[in-house]
């Protein structure tokens, strides 16, 4: 405010005041590696049988620590051998096949995230030589010989020795014996007689202190021919080319077999002499130290007067200098839309190549970021770029890390650290200078108000590019409030608005509901517009189901109803007037059933277990309480929970032994964790797998038989699931014998599908008593056998022939023949008749009907019975003789009349011939003309009456009854229709 007092002016100024917290002393920052992991080689002979891999880093907040092995995420849970201490990486009990690769060590924090070093875990070990004896060589005296070693299987510093008849001194070399440290092989250039006898192969770990020795190999030595002379002959060579870093000590062997035991001598092809620091040792030469003037081709010479034979091989001086940095990444803070350019810079040969990693990551470039080699170039940058960043430069030999954090500022203008002065006096014609330097990034657009007109500049008024108000030659209308106003892409400030109620960090579980509150106090001359952002997204109120804004004036608060997963995030309330924007966060956590696991991996496969891994679910921050491990298989309804070991998996447990499973069946699992909100998500299923075979375990069931032809034992059972049979090669063992006998009698049934034996002899009596049991078996082998049970062999013929043969003709083609029949239960009976052409019917029960026949006819008709064994005698032949025909006319001359629903029916009756069966009756048929159901009513006259109802067309039949036919029918031509 400028007010006029004794000529002179007082001029106020109004500000933002919001505040920003001070950081404390120990600024904010991403992860800082202060120790990597490095490359180790532990003895397995330690009596600690602990591996510690450190890795430590600093950072504010702490970070939490990770680790990759062999590029797979370690999973600490899963495997009771590792633990974490801190960021270091602890292996108890390792094995060295399981526990042996690359590791690296991941630190995270809320900035971003850094990876370490490679670091190679290796273990010193040395098996143990198979305890198989070894085979005896036989050589000729003068005669070259070598002694294989075949070392077990080992990692470390190896040292070979040979022991010569279990001597407690090793085996001396010399010019005839020598011991290569390269294969462990004992090279004996020309036998004697004393060299007979027994050698051990000996091997020392260097590193562990450990010594192991081989089955004694016996040595032969023939002296019925003497070995002749002849040349050398050059068995252990150095390689022809050599690449050798500086420094670094090589080793050169050569040893040549012949008689005379040929000498061995060293020389440069060039004809240098020998450095004076090379050792000599028999036949090893050894550099020590290698330098550039120590590369060339080396030769061997070996001799004796029957000649001589060279090795020569190139030493070619490699110049590995180690990776180090010449130039390294710095942190940078950036405002947005800034540009950044990083450069690392490494030394080293071979030359390094360079790669790039955003928080562990690899960089992703685009249009914005590029990062061809060693320069890194971000343009534009957005508050996504925010993190760690790393620079790795490698060559063969290894590869080096630099890091550096990108803090993108991103923040409204804040007067904090640089307020408006408040008042200021000023002398009539001076001049105001007011400063406006807020904090702001990106960098704030300045507008000057005094009182509520706002000034744009020109005449006596300037405003600066740095956002500074100059008014020159001051006078009285000079005087009043001025405003600065500063506004950026995230807000604005001048007079503050606050607020005074902000929304809290929260956590709710699925399906519930709960309200985030939003109350600001104000200049009541401002309208303050709220907006709420759910994870950086403004939310449209007008397409979302799950979230509604309540309140009043000055209120705005947020419900969230029917909370899901996909709600949990960071929530803001952002408060906007004309003149300034203030907001305020909260973290909503959401809990809910677990997720879904990756796919299980599968071991350790045996017939009825297998050993079954997986990754944790995610656990929708409520703790996992316990798995459950299903399964199903082509034979299965959908998905079964199957038994685990242990019984119950808990959470915290990532593996199971799942038990009681079938053999040789394919299988697949899944599992489901549980926690307190519910029950989870499926994982995806493992890759199928085959259970090992087995034995089978399930014997057939309802075993049972009789029956058959005669001499026949028949034997049935039910046939065993596919599921159950164990294996390949599935099929049926039959035993029986006959009852009261100790033999059992076996046959093998090799059809899976089979369910029938018949066993054929001849000799057995009808009806013998067998006991019999059906067993199984299959590729692995026998299973069990069902319990025994007693059938019956076949019966034989019937011996009697059926009684009591009688019949009636049923109509003129119809006979119906009675009798009694023989005692037996398992006979049906053959009715044979006989005209001019002969006829047979088979009837299970005492009874037949005879249809087909001809009328007026005679038949003569026998029974006999039969069974699975065979015919019976015929009874004797009884004459039995058909009805005559029915007449061949239908009833004539239908007449009809209506009266009302009533229809009067009169025909002429049938007469028939003297060869014609008589007429006993009349059946009349009448059924509606668009309906099938017909009704019918009999009569003996020739006439009827109908109730019909009206209305409808009817069709109405006539037909006569004989005896020559049970209701034989004679259609009345024409038919009668009757139209109502």
């Amino acid at each position: 405010m400028i007010r006029i007092d004794r000529g002179t002016y007082c001029l106020t100024s109004a500000k933002n005041n919001v505040r920003r917290k001070k950081l404390s002393q120990n600024a904010r920052h991403g992860p800082v590696f202060s120790q990597e992991p490095s490359d180790i080689i532990f003895p397995m002979s330690t009596g600690d049988n602990l591996v510690i891999i450190n890795c430590k880093a600093t950072g504010n907040p702490p970070p939490h620590y990770r680790w990759k092995v062999n590029g797979e995420d370690l999973d600490t849970n899963s495997d009771s051998n590792y633990r974490l201490l801190e960021g270091s990486l602890l292996i108890s009990n390792p094995d060295f096949i399981s526990h042996g690769g690359v590791y690296q060590c991941i630190a995270t924090n809320f900035f971003g995230t850094i990876v370490s070093r490679n670091a190679r875990v290796q273990f010193a070990f040395l098996q143990s030589f198979s305890r198989k004896p070894r085979n005896p060589v036989s050589v000729r005296e003068g005669q070259a010989v070598v002694l294989l070693c075949a070392p077990p299987s080992h990692h470390g510093e190896i040292q070979y020795s040979w022991v010569f008849n279990r001597e407690p001194r090793p085996l001396q070399q010399d010019a005839r014996r020598f011991i290569s440290q390269r294969t462990g092989n004992l090279y004996i250039a020309k036998v004697e007689a004393e060299d007979a006898g027994n050698y051990t192969c000996a091997v020392r770990n260097m590193m562990t202190n450990s010594s192991e020795f081989s089955s004694p190999t016996p040595l032969v030595v023939r002296r019925d021919v003497i070995m002749g002379e002849y040349e050398p002959k050059i068995e252990v060579r150095f390689p022809e080319t050599l690449h050798i870093s500086k420094g670094m000590s090589v080793k050169l062997e050569c040893f040549a077999l012949g008689n005379p035991v040929p000498s061995i001598s060293w020389r440069r092809a060039d004809g240098n002499s020998l450095a004076a620091k090379i050792k000599i040792n028999h036949s090893v030469l050894e550099i020590p130290y290698f330098s550039p003037e120590d590369g060339g081709v080396y030769e061997c010479v070996a001799e004796n007067y029957r000649g001589k034979n060279v090795a020569k091989g190139h030493l070619i001086f490699q110049n590995v200098e180690h990776l180090h940095w010449g130039q390294t990444l710095k942190d940078a803070q950036m405002a947005i839309d800034a540009n950044l350019q990083w450069e690392c810079k490494a030394f080293g040969e071979p030359r390094p190549t360079y790669r790039w990693l955003k928080n562990g990551q690899p960089l992703t470039t685009h249009v914005r970021k590029k990062a061809p080699t060693n320069t890194l170039t971000i343009s534009k940058i957005a508050l996504s770029d925010s993190g760690m960043y790393q620079c790795i430069a490698q060559n063969a030999f290894g590869s080096i890390h630099a890091s550096a954090e990108l803090k993108v500022a991103a923040s409204p203008p804040d007067f904090t650290r640089s307020p408006v002065k408040k008042a200021t006096v000023l002398q009539r014609g001076g001049e105001l200078v007011l400063e406006c330097r807020p904090d702001a990034s990106p960098r704030a657009t300045i507008l000057w108000w005094r009182g509520s007109d706002l000034l744009r500049g020109g005449g006596r008024q300037t405003i600066m590019e740095d956002g500074t108000l100059r008014v020159t030659n001051i006078t009285k209308l000079d005087e009043g409030r001025y405003t600065c106003v500063a506004r950026n892409h995230f807000g604005a400030s001048s007079k503050p608005t606050k607020i005074i109620a902000p929304p809290l960090s929260s956590d709710a579980s699925v399906g519930q509901s709960l309200v985030l509150p939003c109350e600001v106090a104000s200049d009541s001359t401002l309208s303050p517009v709220f907006k709420w952002f759910f994870n950086g997204k403004a939310i449209d109120f007008s397409r979302q189901d799950h979230f509604e804004m309540i309140g009043g004036v000055g209120t705005s608060d947020l419900m969230v109803r029917n909370v899901q997963l996909k709600h949990a995030g960071k929530y803001v309330c952002m408060v906007q007037t004309e003149v300034d924007t203030v907001s305020a966060a909260a973290n909503l956590i959401v809990r809910g059933p677990p997720g879904a696991s990756e796919s299980p991996s599968v071991a350790d496969v045996t017939d009825t277990t297998v050993k079954l891994s997986w990754s944790p679910a995610p656990d929708n921050h409520s703790p996992i309480t316990m798995y459950t491990v299903q399964a199903r298989t082509p034979f299965s309804i959908g998905w079964q929970t199957i038994n685990t070991v242990p019984d119950s998996v808990p959470g915290q447990m990532m593996h199971a032994i799942v038990t009681d499973l079938i053999p040789w069946v394919d299988y697949e699992f899944r599992v489901v964790a549980v926690n307190a909100v519910g029950v989870g998500e499926p994982s995806t299923p493992s890759e199928p797998i085959r259970t090992k075979p087995a034995v089978p375990r399930v014997a057939p069931i309802n075993v049972s038989g009789g029956g058959g032809a005669q001499g026949e034992l028949v034997i049935t059972w039910e046939p065993v699931l596919e599921e159950q049979q164990s294996g390949e090669d599935f099929g049926y063992v039959v035993a029986f014998r006959p009852l009261g006998t100790s033999a059992w009698i076996q046959t093998a049934v090799a059809s899976p599908d089979a369910s029938r034996y018949v066993y054929r002899n001849d000799s057995i009596p009808p009806l013998s008593q067998f006991e019999v049991s059906v067993g199984v078996y299959n590729s692995v082998g026998e299973g069990p056998f069902s319990q025994v049970v007693v059938v019956l062999s076949s019966e034989g013929e019937p011996s009697e022939a059926p009684s009591d043969i009688r019949g009636r003709a049923a109509s003129a083609s119809e006979i119906v023949v009675f009798w009694e029949p023989v005692p037996s239960r398992s006979t049906n009976e053959i009715i044979s008749y006989e005209q001019s052409d002969a006829g047979r019917v088979r009837a299970p029960n005492n009874t037949a009907l005879l249809a087909g026949l001809k009328a007026s006819t005679v038949y003569q008709i026998s029974v006999r019975a039969q069974n699975n064994a065979g015919f019976g005698p015929c009874s004797p032949a009884v004459n039995i003789s058909t009805r005559k025909p029915p007449p061949s006319q239908t009833p004539g001359s239908i007449r009809w009349s209506l009266t009302n629903s009533k229809i009067f029916l009169n025909w002429e009756p049938v007469k028939p011939s003297a060869n014609e069966s008589e007429v006993t009756g009349y059946k009349v048929e009448f059924r509606q003309n668009w309906n099938s159901r017909t009704l019918v009513l009999e009569t003996n006259k020739t006439s009827i009456e109908l109730q019909i109802p009206t209305g409808e067309d009817h069709v109405i039949e006539i037909k006569a009854v004989t005896e020559g036919g049970r209701w034989h029918q004679q259609r009345s031509d024409p038919h009668t229709k009757v139209v109502r």
